[in-house]
């Protein structure tokens, strides 16, 4: 299959639909308003030729034995040619059977193409930025200039959490971009792409910045556009009007595989932070509190209340964490880290992240009405760790008003659990079971107040407002999270 296969000529009805367009501007009448703004549009021709130079294409190869990876009718050159540029995927030739009797030689690995992405110049001797999924397993990495120079690049490090990655070549006096600042961007400002959509290189893309910092992952408030990415396009630049990279295009939303009309990108000023740990030690190191965190719902601050639904609610402490060792519990919810006021749970796990492990931190929580601020040590991430299995819990008690039965927890399972006080559910049905609370759930807290064992907790069930949502500090596992339970009726 040729790419051109898909290329259609334009009918007659549409070039003289175009032609007749103009005609009123020829013989003298007035330029319609619509018409008028297209004269406003940007023009980009002097932005690429200033930018495109330092705009790279990345292609990896692997290397594989004869015969891996083969596919039937693999050794078919139009069909490679059009998996290798519109999937990346790798068809090395397919291997040919042994004449019979005859042992074969042996196979000795050859260099098949991996994929294709994008890249570009950040420093005059050849450090160029890219995505980390654009070189991840890759054997061999080969940068291709504008002017057709070609090297090959060796890969200094890459960070999955951002999908950032720095390679090098050697090189001296090369073309270089420029960085820009990714929190000047404005919704509604024209930006472009460069890249090799589909291994076609140097293809000049533009669009709109959609949306900023759009949630995506822990480490990414992408940046939203309707510029026209795809696969090819990672790693290639987002540009601005000024010729200054505001972020790295690596992602699109799609149902099909290609553009769909949203694409992100990872802001300039993360990246930039990522490179430069990358260039010194090869890797990221990253701050953490050993906490599992989920957002804070309206009708849950409200219960609790907190002037309006912000911060980060602690589901879950990692024993012997900086979060442990500094007071935390679950149930609180995180307001600010270092003073810097945290609007939604992402927030948190970025402003931990840039931390300089080993720094002193101060974290301010809401915990039973009330601010309090909290002193630890920020310590550097490791791998997360597995959850342990929830526990399972016998029915034997009467149900009470919010449809729950509970228990009293036993020494050995406030041990286990790590907390004073709480009750195990053993039955859950009508307003309970519809908040989706479950037999085996640990109750910690009812609104502001510390549950102690199931006749206190009864008690207080009972002297609930009949038509008042209440929330519960439910521990399920190894998390907690707060659940707004409805009376019967609402």
């Amino acid at each position: 299959m040729k790419i051109t296969s898909s290329i259609r000529k334009i009918t007659p009805t549409i070039v003289l639909a175009a032609c007749g367009f103009f005609t009123p501007v020829l013989v003298g009448i007035a330029m319609p308003a619509y018409a008028q703004s297209v004269a406003g549009l940007p023009d980009f021709t002097d932005l690429v030729d200033r930018v495109g130079p330092a705009v790279v294409n990345i292609r990896t190869t692997q290397k594989v034995k004869p015969g891996q990876g083969t596919i039937p009718g693999g050794d078919d050159e139009e069909m490679q040619e059009f998996f290798r540029r519109f999937f990346g995927v790798p068809i090395p030739p397919r291997q040919q059977p042994s004449p019979r009797g005859r042992k074969p030689s042996p196979q000795q690995e050859e260099e098949v193409p991996r994929g294709v992405g994008s890249g570009f110049i950040i420093s005059a001797d050849g450090y160029v930025m890219t995505n980390a999924h654009v070189v991840e397993g890759a054997d061999d990495v080969y940068v291709t200039l504008t002017d057709k120079r070609e090297y090959k690049a060796k890969i200094i490090g890459s960070d999955k959490r951002t999908d950032v990655a720095l390679v090098k070549i050697e090189g001296s006096n090369l073309p270089r971009l420029t960085m820009g600042d990714s929190n000047k961007l404005r919704v509604g400002e024209w930006v472009i792409a460069i890249g090799s959509p589909f291994g076609l290189d140097n293809t000049v893309t533009a669009g709109i910045v959609s949306a900023k910092a759009r949630d995506t992952g822990d480490y990414l408030p992408l940046i939203q556009t309707d510029v026209a990415v795809n696969p090819g396009n990672s790693g290639g630049p987002l540009i601005n009007m000024r010729g200054e990279v505001v972020g790295i295009n690596s992602q699109i939303y799609s149902r099909s595989g290609g553009y769909m009309g949203i694409s992100f990108a990872v802001p300039v000023d993360e990246a930039m932070r990522v490179s430069e740990q990358l260039k010194t030690t090869g890797k990221v190191t990253r701050g953490r509190l050993g906490v599992q965190i989920g957002e804070v719902t309206k009708e849950v601050a409200e219960s609790l209340g907190l002037p309006k639904s912000q911060g980060a609610l602690v589901q879950r402490i990692e024993p012997g964490s900086p979060a442990e060792k500094g007071g935390l519990e679950a149930g609180d919810i995180i307001l600010k880290f270092n003073g810097a006021a945290i609007e939604k749970s992402s927030d948190l796990p970025r402003l931990v992240g840039n931390t300089k492990p080993g720094s002193r931190a101060t974290v301010t929580v809401w915990r039973r009405g009330a601010n309090r601020d909290l002193n630890m040590t920020v310590t550097e991430m490791d791998a997360d760790k597995v959850a342990k299995k929830e526990e399972k819990f016998k029915p034997d008690q009467p149900v009470n008003t919010l449809g729950l039965a509970v228990s009293d927890l036993t020494e050995a399972q406030k041990k286990e659990l790590r907390v004073d006080g709480g009750v195990i559910v053993e039955t859950a049905e009508g307003a309970a079971a519809r908040a989706g609370l479950r037999a085996g759930d640990v109750i910690l807290r009812l609104n502001n107040v510390d549950v102690k064992d199931a006749k206190q907790f009864n008690a207080l069930v009972t002297k609930l407002e009949p038509k008042k949502t209440a929330v519960l500090l439910v521990r399920r596992g190894d998390s907690s999270q707060f659940v707004p339970v409805k009376p019967n009726g609402q």
